[in-house]
């Protein structure tokens, strides 16, 4: 499928989305990210596809929200219908069956660090920085970040990053959790094909509901959740893939998973 401010990419198993915006710094459109959720479901569809990573290149991941379709908000209604293109973005990545990957290189801001932080792994360059700058413009992140931000790096931490609007360094990102590797700049997207690779070697269904059961799984108690994950448990005990991994575990052999 053609598309106008992003690529896309089959690698093996790994399926690149790359935001082509330079001009832009690769700044998010309403219409680039309708174009995202497309491609992040086309990846989803490809069975030959273990992993979904996210880039924006070489130079920068992404500057944000695209400040032209932001200055066309006038009120709160607008707001609601503006901010909910993100939760659409941000939702298709969380609730996609199978892994989704940020590959980050250079700057990494603000609504483009809100949806780098709504993929599953994060993996970033050295060299690359991260911040959200609402603070500095008057405004509240609106992408998820004052959610996943501080269920990721802790409210403390997460507050201290909104409050300054400063960025951080890669290293203070890897430090405190925002990124799961930190590797050599511009080996973001080699580290990230390179799980995609080991993720194919993995079962799908094993995959999809581990992280199901953990996105759930914060939002519950933990009683539910241990509810929700023996539910979950129990239903791929029924899966051929169960059967085939124990089967290749007992006769040492590679188990052949076919994601049923």
């Amino acid at each position: 499928m053609a598309y106008e401010f992003i690529t896309t990419e089959t690698d093996g198993p790994a399926f690149v989305l790359t935001l082509n915006r330079p001009d832009k710094r690769n700044a998010m459109s309403i219409a680039t990210m309708a174009e995202m959720i497309a491609a992040a479901k086309e990846g989803e569809a490809d069975d030959a596809v273990s992993a979904v990573i996210l880039t924006g290149g070489s130079d920068f991941f992404s500057a944000g929200a695209d400040l032209n379709d932001a200055l066309a908000v006038q009120g709160a209604a607008d707001g609601i219908d503006y901010f909910s293109n993100f939760h659409r973005l941000a939702n298709a990545f969380e609730t996609l069956k199978k892994p989704v990957i940020a590959a980050i290189e250079g700057f990494c801001m603000t609504g483009g660090c809100e949806i780098a932080l709504a993929c599953d792994i994060r993996i970033a360059g050295k060299g690359a920085s991260f911040a959200v700058t609402s603070a500095r413009i008057g405004t509240v992140a609106g992408a998820g970040g004052t959610v996943r931000l501080p269920r990721i790096v802790g409210p403390a931490k997460a507050l201290e990053i909104l409050f300054s609007a400063e960025p951080i360094d890669a290293d203070e990102a890897y430090h405190i959790g925002l990124i799961n590797r930190l590797v050599d700049k511009g080996g973001a997207i080699a580290e990230a094909k390179s799980l995609a690779a080991l993720y194919a070697t993995r079962a799908p269904m094993s995959l999809q509901l581990a992280k199901r059961a953990v996105y759930r799984g914060l939002q519950m108690d933990m009683d539910s959740a241990l509810e929700f994950e023996t539910m979950l448990v129990s239903l791929i005990y029924g899966t051929e893939d169960r059967k085939e991994g124990i089967s290749a575990f007992l006769e040492k052999r590679t188990a052949e998973f076919k994601g049923k």
